[in-house]
């Protein structure tokens, strides 16, 4: 018999990789510092994805015997002692037409399950997965959703599956899934698209998906909404905000306040001109990096300057349209489960979210949503397609939902489709910037409240800039200039990336719905 189980066990083995090596800053010290603030390599997040070809101890060992420091030198030590991270590639078959290369692509993109590589960064995943591309060598949480798109307009079920199992692990081990599957990201998840992806394969395969991942959706949930059952009415704790009438809504945050190691230069020079009192900088820094809109006019205090970050003072509203989403897909889950107590619960969590949603983030002069500063207690004004979230997630009545149609025509709605605000700040998540998941969320919101014409005109001209530029490139980018099609995009802590998984993923199911039935 134990020759049995343990003949089962090499056949089948048990996926356990808890224990986390410690993040860059603390393995390396000095070294890690030198090389990020002397940008040795460039990108600093080069150095973080790198594994060492020797033990710590040596390399630490021969970098204090290391006489020149400067940033050529640096270059040299690390190239000797450590391996350089695979980027993936975007190679192509030439004349192939677009959706030909993209189905091309994901083979590209996908990553088979991980190896455990000692003193690594990477949190192995058990399962295949999508990386978006470019710089982006990992599973990102809510690009993945957006990729799922394209997956299931390909037939790759089989993909999507694997991903949630991914992140179905991740949440196991972790207690939540981080903004990717990198030890430096642990202290922060991005927006929680976990459930809109299960109920993804849910319409696909039916109630037993609910009943597979419920215990993981709950978990991750409680992750977000820790610390809400003992929050006084005008205070904030981690993730949850409660609001004076007793309102809980949430917001993003990072419970490490300190600069992010991959984009350790960029935060260290933010800090030193950081105009808030609060010593929040790299709180506020990292929780804008957990919204996955870093970073963006939204987050600051006067629109235009980074150094005015207050992510944390802000209740998003596309995080809270997602929630309220999380909430009514628990219920729905809780119900396939045969949890009737359970289902009700979350559904009266969700309609109190969906009341307050509606109370503190629709301003009924302006007509739009917006996020909602709970330390000055009003609504920010401040234009961008968050607004769109609570069409997305149906949490809007059907008056909001006519009165925001009229204002994505009149603010928003470019020859490249939407911008993603209207505010041109050098930040890659404002104008001209276009994204493939705000053109997705701003088209699907549209047609959820029956403006089927003005949708296919946003994703007809999305796809038409993807097709100008792959046609010109080869390539399919991370983000698109809308407002001049003729224009790169830019702004942003790094150059545009190809790849480019989520463009690939709204592009295929775009033309699902937009040109596979039409004559052109």
């Amino acid at each position: 018999m134990k020759r049995f189980l343990l003949s089962l066990s090499l056949l089948f083995p048990v996926f356990v990789f808890a224990q986390v090596t410690p993040t860059p800053d603390k393995l390396w010290g000095k070294l890690f510092e030198d090389v990020q603030l002397k940008k040795a390599l460039g990108d600093n997040k080069t150095f973080v994805d790198m594994v060492p070809q020797y033990k710590p101890d040596i390399i630490l060992k021969k970098y204090a015997a290391l006489k020149k420091k400067d940033s050529a030198s640096l270059r040299a030590f690390v190239l000797d002692n450590f391996y350089l991270p695979v980027t993936p590639g975007a190679a192509f078959t030439r004349g192939l037409n677009l959706n030909e290369h993209l189905a091309e692509l994901w083979n590209t993109l996908t990553r088979k399950a991980d190896t455990l590589r000692k003193w690594s960064s990477l949190l192995p995943l058990p399962d295949s997965y999508i990386v978006p591309g470019g710089r982006f060598r990992e599973i990102y949480y809510w690009d993945s959703y957006f990729t799922m798109q394209g997956l299931a307009a390909s037939g790759r079920y089989d993909l999507i599956e694997e991903m949630l199992d991914n992140f179905k692990y991740l949440i196991d081990t972790y207690g939540h899934i981080p903004n990717g599957n990198r030890n430096y990201y642990l202290s922060r998840s991005q927006p929680p698209y976990f459930a809109m992806m299960v109920e993804l394969l849910h319409n696909k395969n039916g109630d037993a998906v609910y009943k597979k991942y419920l215990p993981a959706l709950e978990k991750e949930y409680n992750w977000w909404m820790e610390g809400a059952n003992n929050l006084k009415a005008n205070a904030a704790h981690r993730r949850v905000v409660k609001l004076p009438d007793g309102s809980l809504l949430n917001r993003y945050y990072d419970d490490n306040n300190a600069p992010r190691q991959e984009s350790y230069v960029q935060d260290i020079t933010t800090a030193k001109d950081y105009k808030n009192k609060d010593r929040k900088a790299f709180t506020n820094l990292r929780a804008g990096a957990e919204s996955g809109w870093d970073f963006s006019s939204r987050w600051f205090q006067d629109t235009v300057h980074l150094n005015t970050v207050e992510t944390t003072n802000i209740i998003p509203v596309d995080l809270n349209s997602l929630l309220y989403k999380y909430e009514w897909i628990l219920s729905q889950a809780a119900k396939a489960s045969k949890q009737e107590a359970k289902s009700d619960a979350y559904a009266k969590k969700a309609e109190k979210r969906k009341e307050a949603l509606s109370k503190y983030c629709w301003n009924d002069k302006l007509k739009y949503f917006f996020d909602y500063d709970f330390t000055e207690k009003h609504t920010t004004d401040k234009w961008s397609l968050a607004g769109m979230l609570p069409l997305f997630t149906k949490a809007a009545t059907a008056a909001q939902a006519d009165e925001v149609k009229k204002i994505v025509e009149e603010k928003f709605l470019r020859d490249g489709g939407v911008v993603t605000t209207v505010y041109h700040t050098g930040q890659q998540w404002d104008a001209p910037n276009g994204w493939a998941p705000l053109q997705f969320i701003t088209a699907q919101g549209l047609i959820n409240y029956g403006q089927n014409d003005l949708a296919r005109t946003i994703g007809e001209r999305w796809m038409a800039v993807n097709e100008r530029v792959f046609k010109a490139t080869g390539k399919m980018l991370e983000k698109y200039n809308v407002e001049n099609i003729h224009l790169e995009s830019g702004g942003g802590e790094y150059p545009t990336q190809d790849g480019f998984g989520w463009t690939n993923g709204v592009y295929l199911k775009f033309y699902e719905m937009f040109k596979a039935n039409t004559s052109h």
